[in-house]
């Protein structure tokens, strides 16, 4: 399995994705409380999440297509990643929710810069049978990121309790390791460019039927994929108060997505993807299904343990099955088409299930996303799948 050492490409990207959410991470699981503080209500929360998400998504799906046309993207890269570095920060010195929204706004700017063109890149520098591999170990050091932010965040309260803006303000220091990173260590991988240029368009046809219904399939389960920051809510309302746990509960949390997506992306290189997608998304319905039942806090921290099992097992297959449909000369627009659809529902998504948790509880909403999840597992059976596929779009 996999004994072929990892392209430098690969290992730099992933440990920016570590650095990057080291930064992120030492403050965002204190963003709901933070935004309850400023007088923002559930549906603001929302609000500020699904629009974020809009205007990074949109953005994927441009710049993933621009990269393919430059047959460049490596300094998509580079302004995706120093983009957040020097805005996160200024969350610190936000004194209302709309100040936290125009920032969040131009941090997601950032990413949706780089998403599409940094998964290209990595499809790019990867062999077929190591893909999920690749994308595996890019999550899982992600992942293990966003544990590592949570523990800082932690130690840092017990030294200075309640400066949590100073905090924030710290974010810095991880952002510019990041932008120095990529700057100075990323490698442009060279790649077939058409001769004349022929004016923009996106190549609908050419990405092919079977991804469009894989990308539909997406779009239905991407309609009840709201942001987490509501599990994070949903902790608070069943009397998780203290900050600290909630930044303990959330690096345990993503080190068991970091080791599940090392273990699943290996996994998705010897199976078909789409049945481990299929998994996901139903352990996904449960958990979600159970969240708007229960009313024991321990019970829900073990249920948002097993949550991490569901990225580990789809985040790797839905990437190498994006890479694997389409000819490798449009797979930065295939990215951004997947980072579109995915994102851009987050809006609608996320501001639904903010009016129903405040209007009707936590038990509509948390039980209308499990349906939805469940919709789009016996969608998902449909998709025709074949690894020799990938071989022709090499």
């Amino acid at each position: 399995m996999n004994k072929k050492p990892l392209h430098r490409n690969v290992l730099l990207l992933a440990w920016a994705s570590f650095f990057n959410d080291v930064a992120s991470e030492m403050f965002v699981p204190l963003l709901p409380v933070f935004l309850l503080g400023l007088g923002a209500g559930k549906q603001v929360i929302g609000w500020i999440e699904g629009v974020a998400d809009f205007i990074s998504s949109m953005l994927k799906l441009f710049a993933g297509a621009w990269s393919d046309r430059l047959s460049k993207r490596k300094w998509l890269i580079i302004t995706g990643y120093a983009m957040p570095a020097l805005l996160r920060p200024l969350i610190g010195l936000a004194t209302s929710w709309w100040h936290v929204f125009l920032i969040r706004s131009g941090d997601r700017f950032g990413k949706g810069i780089r998403t599409s063109a940094r998964d290209a890149l990595i499809a790019d520098s990867t062999p077929a049978d190591q893909r999920g591999y690749a994308f595996g170990f890019h999550r899982a050091m992600d992942h293990l990121g966003a544990a590592l932010g949570p523990v800082i965040a932690f130690l840092f309260l017990l030294w200075m309790p309640g400066e949590v803006r100073f905090l924030m303000l710290l974010a810095i220091i991880p952002g510019m390791i990041v932008t120095l990173l990529v700057m100075f260590g990323l490698q442009e991988q060279p790649r077939q460019s058409s001769e004349e240029k022929t004016p923009f368009r996106f190549q609908v046809k050419e990405l092919g039927r079977n991804f469009w219904w894989f990308m539909l399939v997406i779009a239905v389960f991407s309609l009840g994929a709201s942001s987490d920051m509501f599990i994070l809510v949903r902790l608070k309302e069943l009397g998780i108060i203290d900050e600290k746990y909630l930044l303990i509960i959330w690096c345990v949390f993503h080190l068991l997505k970091s080791g599940g997506n090392l273990v699943f992306g290996k996994l998705t290189d010897v199976v078909t993807p789409k049945w481990l997608i299929i998994l996901g998304w139903l352990l996904y319905a449960v958990i979600y299904g159970l969240f708007g039942l229960i009313t024991s806090e321990y019970v829900a921290i073990g249920l948002f343990m097993v949550y991490a099992f569901y990225y580990a097992m789809t985040e790797p297959p839905e990437r190498a099955l994006v890479a694997q449909m389409v000819p490798a000369k449009i797979r930065g627009q295939a990215f951004g088409w997947y980072h579109f659809i995915t994102g851009v529902i987050v809006l609608p998504a996320s501001v639904l299930f903010g009016w129903l948790y405040d209007h009707f509880g936590a038990k509509v909403p948390f039980l209308v996303t499990a349906a939805i999840a469940v919709i789009a597992a016996v969608m998902m059976c449909g998709l025709q799948t074949d690894k020799q596929v990938d071989q022709q779009n090499m």
